[in-house]
């Protein structure tokens, strides 16, 4: 059965934004039926899209523009100022988004085709939280959501971060998501933190030689030289790869919480035990990495 999806991203800042939309494309359990973009300059990342796309040779996929503050307007906006670099031109300034809101776009896909459409979001969640504010009915139409997002520490602990980036980026959209009830599968850092590509696998995709794998391996060089790495984290691709096949990672049944009230805390994710009135979600706590690892190289670069 081929799962229809919608991909919700902040695609550009780290690579693994661009490398997860290429999964989709060359996956055919999976049907793109939309982009939406998040979370600062959202034209940028609204060409951005477009542009892997075109590479990849598929046309008639909207992309919409989302929003580009937090939910509250109360944090800052992360963006690394290379957003675009080794993908954009000059002539890409053209390229042009669908006039569709990235809301409407969720809320009129999810609420026309009930319980047939599945979320990837792989950026902060500030879209979707607005989605559920404007249509409350998605909750019950949305057939469910992968996140990539948070961290719990129960296994590695202190070796982990305290924090991660799209949930910390905007908490009250995040909490708010959590708590709707809608089918969640989370993708948290501690799984994420183990699969990753590196130099020699930068040097597979480069050698298959199409525009697409072109433009993904020129993305990768540069974002691994600007962390000033061999290597860079697959975190988005393993999310999409979760919804492809479930055997690749282990679940637990969670109630998770996000802090935003906290000094020191707010952006935190926290697991609970699962109880019977509260929301739960279905959170990765393991990885079979090597699988993973070769599921996705498979992928990009088969022709």
């Amino acid at each position: 059965m081929v799962r229809r999806v919608i991909l919700d991203t902040d695609i550009g800042s780290d690579v693994d934004d661009a490398l997860a939309l290429a999964l989709i494309l060359k996956s055919k359990e999976l049907r793109l039926e939309g982009v939406t973009v998040v979370h600062g300059d959202v034209d940028v990342r609204a060409r951005i899209a477009i542009k892997i796309m075109r590479l990849a040779g598929v046309k008639g996929v909207p992309v919409a523009k989302g929003i580009r503050r937090p939910l509250l307007m109360e944090r800052p906006i992360f963006w690394t100022g290379h957003e675009g670099e080794g993908i954009l031109t000059d002539e890409d300034k053209s390229l042009r988004p669908s006039p569709i809101h990235a809301i409407d776009l969720l809320t009129s896909k999810i609420n026309s085709a009930k319980g047939e459409i599945t979320l990837i979001a792989i950026g902060p969640l500030t879209n979707l939280a607005a989605s559920i504010i404007k249509s409350p009915s998605i909750v019950e139409n949305v057939k469910e959501v992968y996140i990539m997002g948070g961290v719990l520490r129960l296994f590695d602990g202190l070796a982990l971060p305290v924090k991660e980036h799209n949930i910390s980026c905007d908490p009250e959209a995040a909490r708010l998501l959590f708590n709707s009830g809608i089918p969640i599968t989370m993708v948290p850092l501690d799984v994420t933190l183990k699969v990753a590509m590196n130099r020699d696998d930068l040097k597979k995709i480069s050698a298959v030689n199409t525009p697409l794998t072109d433009a993904l391996a020129s993305m990768t060089d540069r974002y691994m030289k600007f962390r000033g790495r061999d290597y860079t984290w697959l975190h988005d691709p393993l999310a999409v790869a979760a919804s492809i096949d479930q055997g690749l990672v282990k679940t637990r049944e969670m109630r998770v919480v996000v802090e935003t009230r906290g000094e020191e805390t707010t952006g935190q994710t926290l697991a609970l035990p699962a109880e019977r009135d509260k929301p739960k979600v279905k959170v990765c706590v393991d990885v079979d990495a090597e699988k993973f690892k070769n599921f996705f190289m498979e992928r990009i670069c088969g022709t």
